[in-house]
């Protein structure tokens, strides 16, 4: 499996939106836990490490 990096979520201005309301009230810190479990959510779906490692790597380039 290969990291998909172009467009691919159908209603991606629905799910920014609900993403944004789920940090609504949230302090810092509560953000970056709702984050971090986000994360960890997705990446148990996603279930391939080489995936994980090529998102990993794309996200930290600049």
């Amino acid at each position: 499996m290969t990291l998909i990096t172009t467009p691919n979520l159908d209603g991606h201005d629905a799910f920014m939106a609900e993403l944004l309301d789920a940090h609504r009230g949230l302090s810092e810190a509560e953000s970056q836990a709702l984050n971090a479990q986000l994360i960890l959510i997705l990446a148990n779906h996603v279930g391939d490490l080489d995936v994980l490692r090529e998102a990993l790597a794309l996200a930290g380039q600049k």
